[in-house]
């Protein structure tokens, strides 16, 4: 699956930037980039976050900033009964880029050179949400003065880069094209079986080649990405339910439980029982 250069309506003679919320009963998985920035937060609704190679859980309250160009999707998992929403604000380079020449937007300026690779903020606070919120209903120079000072608010908010220094993006080009349809074979495969013989043969190449071009797009090693996506809902499973160890194991795609402990462990340098009755979600 291509990644898709996904072309906003900002030609707008009464905005320069788009705000707007977003209501759907799920949120699919739709791989794709735009030059502009964009900063999503989740009301309602719950699933993965795919940033570049970023993989992790998102839920309500998840709040994120990507930088231009930069892949990402929000895809839901698990039951659909509840509608999903989000709040979106997406704003071109040629709109904030010229303000950088003044020193009142040095803080912003930086916050935004760091969105290159994703930012996370684990905990934003009122101000950010209740501006975010006033954003949609806001017009005309309301609006503008309103995002720049959620900007500068989030400017201070301490954030966690997402995709990896790692990460190249290959657009518009067969190499994208490759990478696309690895992620998107993985997003529906990591339960079960996965194979480098298949993922190989779905993008036409070698084991070998496949297994070289692999890490030097994302920075990891097709087995280390494959636990990665796995260990992720493993970690959702033990906090969310009361299934065995066991059992989680084997439905998060390890073949033994002896084998998912010791990922766990190297992942996330704690086992996963202990995990389970920890206060803290590492």
């Amino acid at each position: 699956m291509k990644a898709k250069l996904e072309q906003l309506s900002l030609e707008s003679k009464e905005a320069s930037f788009l705000c707007y919320r977003l209501r759907v009963p799920y949120f699919e998985f739709l791989w794709h980039y735009h030059p502009e920035y964009e900063l999503t937060y989740i009301v309602k609704g719950k699933g993965r976050r795919f940033v570049g190679d970023s993989y992790e859980d998102f839920g309500p309250g998840d709040l994120a900033l990507l930088g231009s160009l930069l892949p990402h999707t929000w895809v839901s998992e698990g039951n659909y009964s509840d509608s999903c929403e989000a709040v979106v604000i997406q704003f071109p380079t040629g709109f904030i880029e010229p303000l950088f020449q003044y020193p009142e937007m040095n803080n912003i300026r930086i916050l935004l050179h760091k969105a290159k690779n994703g930012l996370y903020f684990q905990s934003a606070d009122e101000t950010v949400i209740t501006l975010l919120k006033e954003l949609v209903t806001l017009k005309g120079a309301a609006a503008f003065a309103s995002l720049i000072k959620l900007l500068h608010q989030l400017s201070g908010s301490p954030s966690i880069q997402l995709s990896s220094d790692h990460f190249k993006p290959l657009k518009g080009n067969e190499n994208q094209q490759r990478i696309n349809k690895v992620f998107l074979y993985l997003q529906e495969n990591y339960t079960g079986k996965v194979s480098l013989s298949h993922a190989s043969e779905i993008v036409h190449l070698s084991e070998s080649a496949f297994c070289k071009f692999f890490k030097r797009v994302t920075g990891r090693t097709f087995s280390d990405y494959v636990n990665e996506i796995r260990i992720s809902k493993a970690c959702e499973l033990l906090i969310e339910t009361d299934k065995s160890i066991e059992l989680i194991a084997f439905e998060t795609g390890f073949e033994s439980q002896t084998y998912f402990n010791r990922i766990f462990l190297k992942k996330k340098f704690i086992r996963p029982g202990k995990f389970r009755n920890s206060d803290s979600l590492i």
